[in-house]
């Protein structure tokens, strides 16, 4: 990653700045706490106290990324897309699909390099309207401001052979291709930031009929919660196998199913990403990293019908992971799991706000801020989790650490070496709990809650061992443990930034 350094990128750095700076004051000794990691804690399977190994997250040095030098092929938009749609002619047959395509193709590199396809608006157009797209090894997707890349609402275009029909509930899943399927290594879907805010957008238009019928792709969701069965619905963005993926300056708005799952990889930044989808579409995750090792999200702004984040461990492990700056609104907060059987490990969270309805106003129907989960079906080893400069509002559920978050037996989950330090939580709605479940008496959870100010302090609470200092909640139960431990850091002090226009 390289630093931004030309002067028109200035004004830019000093937008992204003013958010910044509105989003957590986070004292001196909270920073030097972090950094110096001396925190005593009682560990839970013994009765001596041991200092944790705090995380550090992402192994390398990160900063803001950029758009490619270098511009392989630039296409011009030929559509309008009044109220997000197009004629009838264009639904049936998405015009640009091809074209796209064959540049991207074109475009593949061999190696490090890398290079841009930008799509670029062209008088008063400025819509592409597409199917499924693969990008290729060192080739970033460019979309300019204002311009709009759309994805096809004919289910038929993104179907996957001998698989469930893609737009309808299933007994299974599987059916569809992704709008957007990452394959090789420095790649990118990346916008252009304008003067005003506006950024480059993919709408993957999860709130209007599917060609041809009067259903959405999150009626589809509904109906599978309700009726039962499985939607069959595309997700936005999917790379697997990809190493060295950014996420840049990118609007992600109504996904109709998760927006962006990073798998099996390692080196994935997302910087100044926005995702806006409203808190009532369900299943549709913010970013979910699965077995993906080194991976940087900072600086975003995070709307979903469910989890803001989920890292996952399941057949590959996860670990090196720094979330911070960002914001949720409307989620499922920032989570965990619950699939950890391959193990998830050194998670650093700072400097992030959580708050439990959408920027519609809709609540969350299950607002959670921070999250580790998991169970006997598809648990695992989860360590060395740090969470500083938390802040919390309007939640049902502001803290939860829960190892029976399904039922089933297989594989036991482990919670160890989690440690938050400084966390406030406000305007908890009306029976707000927090979870703290570990496994067994063989298997607590290890936990240190140090500068903690929660305004709902009930708690659910059983086999854990729990290092306490300056912490509104002081949790009890069966097989739960407490102790005085010593650190530095404050509570923080907590703004909460509305969610930017797009």
């Amino acid at each position: 990653m390289q630093h931004k350094g030309t002067t028109a990128d200035a004004p830019q750095r000093h937008r992204r700045g003013k958010f910044t700076g509105a989003r957590i004051a986070l004292s001196a000794a909270l920073a030097a706490a972090t950094a110096g990691g001396v925190i005593a804690y009682a560990n839970a399977s013994t009765t001596t106290s041991s200092v944790p190994a705090l995380a550090t997250g992402d192994s390398r040095n990160v900063s803001e990324p950029h758009v490619p030098a270098t511009v392989c092929r630039t296409l011009a938009a030929g559509l309008t897309m009044a109220g997000r749609r197009s004629g009838s002619t264009q639904e049936g047959a998405a015009p640009d699909t091809t074209r796209i395509q064959q540049a991207l193709d074109a475009c593949k590199q061999s190696g490090s390099g890398q290079v841009a396809v930008k799509l670029v608006a062209s008088g008063s157009h400025a819509a592409f309207l597409t199917g499924p797209l693969t990008v290729p090894q060192g080739v970033v997707l460019l979309i300019d401001s204002p311009v709009t890349l759309y994805g096809s609402l004919k289910a038929a275009d993104y179907q996957i052979s001998s698989k469930p029909t893609c737009g309808t509930v299933a007994t299974a899943s599987g059916g569809c291709k992704p709008l957007i399927t990452v394959s090789g290594a420095n790649t990118g879907i990346e916008g252009v930031r304008a003067a005003n805010g506006t950024q480059g957008r993919v709408d993957g238009r999860g709130d209007l009929p599917l060609y041809g019928t009067a259903t959405t792709w999150w009626d589809l969701a509904t109906q599978s919660k309700n009726n039962g069965g499985i939607q069959n619905n595309p997700r936005m963005i999917q790379a697997v196998k990809s190493d060295n993926f950014t996420l840049y300056d990118i609007d992600l708005v109504n996904a109709p199913n998760f927006h962006v799952s990073y798998q099996n990889a390692t080196g994935f930044t997302a910087w100044g990403v926005r995702i806006k989808t409203p808190a009532s579409a369900r299943n549709t995750d913010g970013i979910d990293p699965s077995g993906a090792t080194d991976v940087t999200i900072a600086d975003s702004y995070i709307m979903d019908g469910d989890d803001g984040i989920a890292i996952k461990g399941g057949s590959a492990a996860s670990k090196n992971i720094t979330i911070k700056n960002s914001h949720f609104y409307g989620t499922h907060g920032i989570s965990i799991g619950s699939e950890t059987a391959a193990g998830v490990s050194n998670i650093l969270v700072t400097g992030d706000t959580v708050t439990g309805t959408d920027a519609n106003g809709t609540a969350s129907g299950s607002s959670v801020g921070l999250r580790i989960k998991s169970s006997g079906v598809n648990g695992g080893p989860v360590t060395q989790v740090t969470y500083t400069g938390t802040c919390i509002t309007q939640v049902r559920m502001p803290l939860v650490f829960d190892t029976h978050y399904a039922t089933g037996s297989g594989s036991t989950p482990t919670f160890t070496g989690i440690v938050v330090n400084g966390v406030r939580a406000t305007s908890s709605v009306s029976g707000a709990k927090n979870v703290i479940s570990g496994y067994d008496a063989a298997h607590p959870i290890g936990l240190t809650l140090l500068n903690v100010s929660l305004d709902t302090n009930t708690v659910t609470a059983e086999y854990a061992g729990i290092g306490l200092s300056n912490s509104t909640l002081k949790p009890t139960g069966t097989g739960v443990t407490t102790s005085s431990v010593t650190g530095s850091g404050t509570v923080p002090t907590c703004t909460f930034p509305a969610f930017p226009a797009l």
